[in-house]
């Protein structure tokens, strides 16, 4: 296969007119092209008058001697195709008694699943919350008002916090062996888009999302495969410095009900928000650290104006509605940046706790609402949480989302931008039309963080004004607090994905190792790796 890189046509082109510039690169004629696929499309928007697309593109041609046609293009865009193949490990030789148990199914469980449950391995998974359809449910009816179900929410259930999200997929994670190229094709495979294995940003949409997330479930379930929902992990259980199985806790007939499960092979998947499973585990002895993470609070623009700013008056039906990302360092040394640019999206209530409030964004796949959200962050450190404990940055969390649901009334507290920067309550919205999904109520943002991180923020708009026009436009709508952006924890493991509990796999976003979907779920497919290469099929 022929790799051709960086090949540029304006976005307007046709299929033929790919196939001709491929060619011309090759030295071939047009019609001796056999197959061309799109490894990789991304787009060039530095010149707002001639926006292109950028491609990446395997081509293979017909009768004709590859490594001759490299040389003769004697061109840097053209080279031989060298992706890795993704290969999961032969079956090791120890002897698994009880099926191996995963506690969580957002990415790293459900991944991690998946791959057990092809391999043989049958694989038990437990989840706290609801399948994906009675979630949703339960959600919606929270955000019009309804009560929050602390164990079916926007944080937990089928498919994790990522399934109330824009459902990005891109990763800044290197991948030699391919992990990443493989997660996205089982979402393919299970209904996303096609289009995300080439966008050089690739989302899947909180709508979509959740049906992929299902089929997934049901392919668990055809290859022998359980899921347990309404099961929370309440204890690791130990013997000689190993795992011995789980205990677990679900509400049966209006009365909560214990069990325990023998298991040799555990892997943690508990996503970022299971502050009582963080708890649980550090009373066991399990290893684990506070780690820096960010917060701050959540924005919302027209999409329009950040279209123009992005793309001029590039078409947007081609182009799709444009993201942003963006950084400033201050001169105390701390980052202030967007976090989760959801184009088109909404700002949702994405608590998990009484008496405490977090926001989030989200999107549908076609990102067609009128506003786009980003979360505004400022990195934080273990030496801000107020404790040396590991679990210091939970209760630095906890603080601040106490605030936010006491300066909100137990809505989402909201403020113009104009008004938090002067220091006063808005009284009414401006032009920028509200968004969210959620009861809101205006309130004193500064009063839910700390000051280092209001004057952070402060000074990172006025920077990020410099660089989108009306960025920091009085009437932008500020939300809070945003303060779940990663895990607070690292709960450690070894090199071959081990914690120093012997049986224990701790992977994801909530052990601390990933942050996103698609890392998350690499580090899903590690640890169905690390427990095929050392287990026999069960």
């Amino acid at each position: 296969m022929i790799r051709i890189s960086q090949l540029k046509l304006p976005i307007t082109h046709t299929e033929k007119q790919l196939h001709e510039k491929a060619a011309r690169l090759l030295r071939v004629p047009a019609e001796s092209l056999g197959k061309v696929t799109v490894v990789r499309r991304s787009i060039d928007a530095r010149r707002k008058d001639r926006i292109l697309f950028i491609y990446t593109l395997d081509v293979e041609v017909s009768g004709k001697n590859e490594t001759q046609i490299i040389k003769r293009a004697g061109n840097i865009q053209v080279s031989a195709a060298t992706d890795p193949v993704y290969r999961f490990p032969d079956p090791g030789q120890e002897r698994l008694v009880h099926p191996p148990v995963i506690v969580g199914s957002g990415p790293a469980g459900l991944f991690a699943g998946y791959m057990l449950a092809e391999a043989g391995y049958r694989p038990l998974i437990l989840e706290r919350g609801d399948e994906v359809s009675e979630r949703k449910r339960k959600v919606e009816r929270f955000w019009r008002g309804g009560e929050l179900d602390i164990r079916s929410n926007v944080q937990f259930g089928e498919g994790g916090s990522g399934t109330f999200s824009d459902g990005k997929l891109n990763t800044m994670v290197k991948d030699p062996l391919g992990r990443n190229r493989k997660v996205l094709e089982i979402f393919v495979r299970h209904g996303a888009d096609p289009k995300i294995l080439y966008d050089a940003k690739p989302h899947i949409g909180t709508d979509v999302l959740a049906c992929v997330v299902r089929n997934m479930r049901e392919h668990i379930l055809s290859l022998g495969g359980t899921v347990l929902f309404g099961t929370q992990m309440t204890e690791l259980m130990l013997r000689n410095g190993r795992v011995s199985g789980v205990k677990t806790g679900k509400w049966e007939s209006g009365r909560y009900v214990g069990d325990e499960i023998p298991a040799e092979a555990v892997v943690l998947a508990i996503g970022h928000s299971a502050r009582d499973t963080f708890s649980s585990l550090y009373r066991s002895g399990i290893p684990m650290q506070p780690k820096s993470f960010a917060v701050g609070l959540r924005i919302q623009h027209p999409q329009e104006m950040i279209d123009r700013s992005q793309y001029g008056d590039g078409d947007i039906r081609i182009l799709g509605p444009a993201s942003y990302k963006l950084t400033h360092q201050t001169p105390s040394g701390r980052g202030v940046y967007s976090f989760c640019m959801c184009p088109g999206g909404y700002v949702v209530n994405a608590s998990s706790e009484p008496g405490r409030l977090a926001v989030n964004g989200m999107s549908d796949h076609d990102r067609d609402g009128k506003n786009a959200n980003s979360a505004l962050i400022v990195t934080v450190t273990p030496a801000d949480f107020g404790g040396d404990s590991p679990l210091a940055g939970v209760d630095f969390q906890r603080r601040l989302e106490e605030a936010a649901y006491r300066a909100g009334g137990g809505r989402i507290p909201v403020q113009l931008y104009g008004d938090f920067k002067e220091n006063r309550i808005s009284r009414g919205w401006g032009d920028v039309e509200p968004e969210f999904r959620g009861l809101t109520g205006f309130a004193d943002l500064r009063s839910t963080l700390p000051e280092y991180i209001t004057a952070a923020l402060l000074e990172g708009m006025e920077s990020f004004g410099q660089r989108i026009a009306g960025f920091d436009r009085y009437d932008s709508i500020l939300a809070g607090v945003e303060s779940r952006t990663s895990s607070p924890v690292r709960i450690l493991r070894g090199e071959h994905m081990e914690s120093a509990a012997g049986g224990l796999f701790p992977c994801g976003e909530g052990a601390g190792y990933a942050g996103g979907i698609t890392s998350a779920a690499m580090d899903g497919l590690k640890a169905a790796e690390a427990i095929a290469g050392r287990y026999r099929r069960f």
